[in-house]
């Protein structure tokens, strides 16, 4: 299991980062990194032996946070904002159809499975609703929840 990232690295992370519980002195929940959020790695590690945790320094926001690499990416790679991520909860804007039959009214509820962010196509999501998974553009959705941040 080798790093993608090694120490001075620059990163780019793609999930907000909650305090799960582990970051002292913040109520659990409390948003630690917003999404696209850029630092450095100070540290590579491991979790449970097949997790790589890396130690980032977010030196705007005067934080260190543990990120799994699959939360980010390398400054360079493209990064495309996104209104919502994976396990969030949404609701639909709009009738959502497949081959003219209607799968989704307005203000169904669903929640987001995997976030696609295209240059040329901006960002899509699979998004289940109910049992039907359907892949729904940005413009489509409305959250479902609002999150109260704390800034400390």
């Amino acid at each position: 299991m080798l790093p993608k990232f090694e120490f001075g690295s620059e990163v780019r992370i793609i999930r907000n980062v909650r305090n799960d519980g582990t970051y002292p002195g913040l109520s659990t929940g409390t948003l630690l990194v917003r999404r696209g959020s850029s630092g450095f790695v100070m540290n590579v590690g491991t979790f449970l032996q097949d997790q790589l945790i890396y130690t980032v320094n977010f030196l705007d926001l005067n934080k260190i946070v543990g990120c799994r690499e699959e939360e980010l990416i390398g400054i360079a790679e493209p990064w495309i904002p996104s209104k919502f991520e994976s396990r969030e909860k949404v609701r639909s804007r709009i009738t959502l159809t497949v081959g003219g039959e209607t799968r989704v009214t307005p203000g169904m509820e669903g929640e987001i499975l995997k976030v696609f962010r295209g240059e040329n196509e901006g960002v899509l999501y699979h998004v289940i609703f109910h049992d039907h998974v359907l892949q729904v553009p940005e413009s489509a959705l409305e959250a479902m929840h609002v999150y109260e941040e704390e800034h400390a």
